[in-house]
């Protein structure tokens, strides 16, 4: 049970999903729900794209053989999915039962930022696609898209696919990004964006032009953004730290990774904000494997009763290695009580 000043509660649902039999998730790397609340679980697994009822009875799967590397996940008002692969340079657009209606990017085709996985970061910001990331789709269909791992850049694109303007570069400073790598819009049109390596969420108008910053985040990944304006972020915390004296850093992750800015936990969590940045409700522990608490939350979405979604990247985050022969949850359910 986690609760914060604003009398949200919420408690984890352990088993509330019911996969069939010998399925698994391997990570779960966006979630999201419809209009019907139904729950579209875009994980890395056999089954990309896996629907439950609100209760976690089973619907249906499908996405086989569609996709490199699931990234994030965007339902809109029409009940259309987005999905990213960040690993193919593409978004793409589909009905809930799997048929694509649009594809922004071309397959298997970056644009030169300079970016080299695990031999250089990005140099320069380019033009879509390079491990694009995240969506964010207005009321009115408009949709801005981060581009982070191998860019670090946001799109703005028209509903009908057509690039309307980009902003962003390499850097620390206002405006600039150190992977992009959630994204979410309010009711009044501004355009929160995860920096994931600069541990701060910064703020948007629709122009794309810098308004403010928020630095206290510990490695936001996904942001959700609901009716209330409620800020929902899903925090990887510093994972390296938490297990450097044990084993040594992690293989293969950025550096900034090992010890957490000044006056940030290492703790991977949740949080909830109100607009004004303040804590509403914090969840997640120091024990990572626990129910309740976080190994590395990747994607989150909150249903239109405030219950929460957390998908988390157990394999890419060193996870399931580590704490053999225990088994990471990749995915969990939240139901929240409010007083």
């Amino acid at each position: 049970m986690a609760s914060g000043r604003h009398k949200i509660e919420f408690e984890v649902l352990e088993g509330w999903d019911r996969l069939p039999e010998g399925w698994t998730y391997v990570e779960v790397a966006g979630v999201a729900c419809d209009s019907r609340d139904r729950v579209y679980v875009f994980n890395r697994g056999a089954h990309p794209v896996i629907v439950f009822d609100k209760e976690g009875k089973f619907l249906n799967a499908w996405g086989e053989g569609l996709f490199k590397n699931p990234h994030g996940i965007f339902i809109d008002h029409h009940d259309h999915l987005w999905l990213a692969d960040d690993k193919d340079h593409t978004v793409h657009k589909f009905t809930t039962d799997g048929k694509r209606l649009m594809t922004l990017g071309e397959s298997g085709k970056a644009t030169d930022t300079g970016y080299k996985i695990g031999v250089s970061p990005v140099k320069r910001a380019a033009g879509p696609f390079h491990r694009v990331t995240n969506v964010a789709v207005l009321p009115g269909g408009d949709l801005y898209i981060a581009d982070g791992y191998g860019n670090a850049r946001v799109h703005k694109f028209s509903r009908d696919g057509k690039l309307l303007f980009s902003w962003g570069e390499p850097g620390r400073g206002p405006g600039q990004f150190i992977l992009p790598h959630g994204i979410a819009v309010d009711s009044a049109g501004l355009v929160y964006v995860a920096d994931r390596e600069n541990s701060r969420v910064q703020v948007f108008n629709p122009k794309g032009e810098y308004l403010r910053e928020w630095t206290f985040l510990n490695r936001p990944y996904d942001i959700f953004i609901d009716d209330q304006d409620l800020v929902h972020i899903a925090e990887g915390g510093f994972l390296n730290y938490m297990h450097k004296r044990a084993e040594g850093p992690l293989p293969g992750h950025d550096q900034s990774m090992i010890c957490p800015p000044e006056g940030h936990s290492p703790i991977a969590r949740v949080t909830v904000y109100d607009p004004d940045g303040k804590i509403a409700v914090q969840i997640g522990g120091e024990n990572p494997i626990l129910p309740g608490n976080f190994i590395a939350p990747h994607g989150i979405w909150a249903d239109r009763r405030g219950d929460l979604y957390v998908g988390e990247v157990v394999v890419q985050s060193g996870a399931v290695k580590r704490m053999a022969p225990l088994t990471p949850h990749a995915f969990q359910k939240f139901r929240r009580r409010a007083g």
